[in-house]
């Protein structure tokens, strides 16, 4: 009886030493499981800080094509707003009499030339050929029977007419502009191309305020009525018409708007044409 007692209690204490041995064994295990994951999770957060960290390879790509987007946008609305006149030829013609030749200035000063220049200065890239058919004396007349004989072409971009100072200055009748400036008009369309926006018309100067003209009144009120019939015809047919009349009438107070000659406008004077021209046939250039 004590016998199988004492087995007894040796049997339960093999089970126990096998139940404590079996749950260390567990024990063992979850907790390798448990350093694997906390390794996992170690190594996910460090590979997570170097990511941030770290610039991305494909968002660098996308910041590049959404700058190189904008940069084309940009370069876009840049050739929107080019200049349509860059890398073209142009050919200007400039019809008239002492006014458009450049009476008592050097070649360079008369206001053709320097309107070729100031083109030139405002445009990319582009030529201008100049060409002037202007004698100093000439009346409308005179200019109709000179195109005729030089027979310019008919491929202009831009002409420009200043005529009748010596229609008023010879007391030729006013009837003769009435009828001869809208045929001169007429020739300068034929030879832009048929295009009557490609016309600019110049007033004619006061010579009334030089020393020349001495400030006869008379003088002004006649250049004042051809002046009003050219403006008024080219409001009419939708031809430009640039007013420099008012540049000339400050001469007696500005000497520096008189050539040598005391008569005809200066460089100067010219130059402030050029500034009422310009922004016109720049725009007709487009």
């Amino acid at each position: 009886m004590e016998a199988f007692y004492i087995f007894k209690q040796k049997l339960i204490l093999k089970k126990l030493i096998h139940t404590i041995s079996f749950s260390l064994f567990l024990l063992s295990i979850g907790f390798s499981l448990s350093c694997n994951n906390d390794g996992i999770n170690s190594n996910g957060f460090n590979n997570y800080i170097e990511d941030n960290n770290t610039p991305d390879n494909s968002d660098t790509g996308e910041n590049t094509n959404n700058e190189d987007n904008d940069s084309t946008e940009e370069n876009d609305t840049s050739d929107e707003g080019e200049d349509n006149t860059s890398g073209s030829n142009f050919k200007i013609l400039s019809l008239g009499d002492s006014y458009t030749i450049g009476q008592s200035v050097c070649e360079t000063c008369r206001f053709p030339e320097q309107l070729k220049d100031s083109l030139t200065n405002n445009t990319e890239n582009s030529s201008f050929e100049l060409q002037i058919i202007a004698q100093t004396g000439w009346t409308t007349t005179s200019l109709i029977n000179a195109i005729n004989s030089n027979n310019p072409s008919n491929d202009f971009d831009i002409i420009t007419l200043l005529i009748g100072v010596n229609n008023q200055y010879q007391g030729k009748p006013f009837s003769l502009y009435e009828q001869e400036f809208p045929e001169l008009v007429t020739t300068a369309i034929e030879k832009a191309s048929g295009d009557p926006d490609n016309i600019i018309v110049v007033s004619i100067p006061d010579y009334a305020y030089t020393p020349f003209g001495n400030g006869n009144t008379t003088i002004s009120e006649e250049l004042d009525v051809y002046n009003a019939y050219a403006q008024n015809y080219c409001n009419l047919n939708n031809i430009t018409f640039v007013y420099i009349t008012d540049i000339t009438r400050e001469g007696l107070n500005n000497p520096d708007l008189v050539a040598s000659d005391g008569l005809h406008p200066s460089e100067l004077a010219y130059s402030r044409f050029v500034e009422r021209i310009l922004p016109v046939a720049l725009e007709k250039l487009q």
